[in-house]
């Protein structure tokens, strides 16, 4: 008895996918890239020779300088102040509830090139500053206009400020915690504080992470805005040096190309720390498949 064997199935050829309007759209891109490049290359007013020249003068690497502190010292602050406010908006206690939801009402809902006017401008509120018995007499007073310079009152109109933010980034990150691991940390006998500061916010890094690196870098654009207070950050650097020879483009070219660079910089940063705090998910994932192969 002869086996009757299966028809062959003739395989067709696999076709791709036609796309007409990937490549109308590359075409455009290219184009609209080519002419781009093209003013860039012959205008001369961009002034790249000069742009050349400044890039690394002393006066845009000092404002360079200040600008960096501004955003260490302002993030610095801000992420502080986030984390007690966060704290506070979550409390059971109405008063400190009641004031945090305040002050984030106030500092998100008031622009910050506002807020910093305000502080350059404090000395037309309170021509004088003092210590001493609430209203009663004071020990020791300043002039405002000594205690508040340009830069303390930059650091308190961008730290502030940032404050504000913060509180709902690290609350966003609170609440993504479940609610069990607080209730089985207290049980171990754990205090609230240590709650907090050993079990709930280290799992809420993954939420806080992404969008306090965002802060970062909207940060350090920020502080262009203090050229308003006559502080010489980088860009406020570059307005002296145009200011005399008139080379405005250029020198704001400058300072564009050196922002380009410091957000770069930390575009990488905040990847590798996304990278750090997302490891124990990707191991419980990694494990997820592999238990899913072995099946």
């Amino acid at each position: 008895m002869t086996a009757i064997s299966a028809p062959r199935i003739q395989e067709e050829p696999v076709v791709p996918l036609r796309r007409p309007g990937r490549w109308v759209t590359y075409a455009v891109a290219a184009v609209l890239a080519a002419m781009f490049v093209h003013t860039l290359l012959t205008n001369k007013n961009f002034g790249w020779d000069i742009v050349g020249n400044y890039l690394g003068s002393g006066e845009i690497l000092a404002g360079l300088g200040k600008t960096v502190e501004l955003t260490v010292i302002a993030m610095a602050i801000g992420i502080v102040l986030g984390v007690v406010l966060a704290v506070m908006r979550l409390s059971a206690n109405p008063a400190l509830k009641g004031f945090a939801s305040l002050y984030i009402w106030f500092f998100r809902g008031t622009p910050v090139f506002v807020q910093l006017l305000f502080w350059g401008y404090a000395s037309a509120l309170y021509p004088r500053l003092g210590l001493g018995i609430p209203f009663g007499p004071q020990f020791v007073s300043a002039p405002t206009n000594v205690l508040i310079t340009p830069f303390i009152a930059a650091i308190l109109g961008l730290g502030l400020n940032e404050g504000a933010y913060m509180a709902e980034v690290v609350r966003a990150g609170i609440l993504s915690v479940d609610r069990g691991q607080t209730e089985a940390a207290q049980a171990l006998g754990m205090s609230r504080l240590r709650t907090l500061r050993r079990v709930v916010l280290p799992q809420a890094m993954r939420v806080i992470i992404p969008p306090t690196g965002n802060q970062v870098i909207t940060m350090l654009k920020t502080t262009s805005l203090v050229s308003v207070l006559a502080f010489p950050e980088l860009l406020y650097s570059a307005q002296l040096v145009y200011s005399t020879n008139f080379k405005t483009i250029p020198l704001l070219i400058t300072a564009s190309l050196w922002y380009l660079l410091m957000t770069s910089v930390l575009n990488v940063g905040q990847h590798f720390l996304e990278r750090r705090f997302n490891r124990s998910e990707r191991a419980v994932s990694r494990r997820a498949e592999i238990a899913q192969e072995g099946r």
